[in-house]
Formats: structure tokens, C-alpha cells, sequence
């Protein structure tokens, strides 16, 4: 690739922004919003499915796809990607996503 100024510029921005993730208490709220962003994903698919009452079967397959997607990715490749933020990131939307449906099964069984 050439080296360009607006080439340089993103790269001197990404690097920047990797010494800002460095610090452990970012990483730590980064994760922590990745887990309540899971949670009210999962609040609002599933408010959408029971407000529209016709694809729960769909919606269901969606949310099963997502979490077994996001397990492959986290713990099926062992050695091949070391566990970047990005992962980490991943697998807190994931357990945010699986809490928020359980919390909702709960609310509707009670």
C-alpha cells in the first residue's frame, strides 16, 4: 500500500487509539458497556417479537444463531486468534445477550 498522508494519519490515529486501550480501566468499561449493550439487545428483540407475535419461531433461530456464532468464535478457535479486546468485547455482548433473555423468560413466568 502506498504511504499517503491520509494513509500515515490513520495510522498514527489507530495507534493512538491502541496506546488508549492499554490502559486496564478503559479495557474494563469497555467490556462492562459490551455487556449492557448485550442486555438491551436482548430487551428489545425480544420486546419486538412479542409486540409482533408472528416470527417467534424466526426470532428464536436468530438468537440461538447468535450466541452459537459468537461461541465459535470465542472458544472454538482455541489456538488460531489470541484473545484480543475485540473478542473479549464479543464474548461480554454475548453473556449480556443470554442474561437479558433469561431475564425477560423470568418476567414472563412470574
Amino acid at each position: 500500500m502506498q504511504s499517503t498522508r491520509l494513509n500515515r494519519l490513520l495510522n498514527v490515529i489507530l495507534e493512538r487509539f491502541k496506546q488508549w486501550l492499554l490502559n486496564p480501566w478503559r479495557r474494563i468499561s469497555l467490556l462492562i458497556i459490551s455487556l449492557l449493550f448485550g442486555n438491551f439487545a436482548a430487551t428489545a428483540l425480544s420486546t419486538i417479537a412479542g409486540q409482533e407475535g408472528y416470527l417467534d419461531v424466526l426470532y428464536a433461530l436468530i438468537c440461538l444463531l447468535i450466541t452459537e456464532i459468537l461461541n465459535w468464535l470465542v472458544y472454538g478457535s482455541k489456538g488460531k486468534i489470541a484473545r484480543s479486546l475485540g473478542i473479549d468485547i464479543l464474548n461480554g455482548f454475548k453473556i449480556g445477550f443470554t442474561y437479558g433473555l433469561f431475564l425477560e423468560a423470568s418476567k414472563l413466568g412470574s
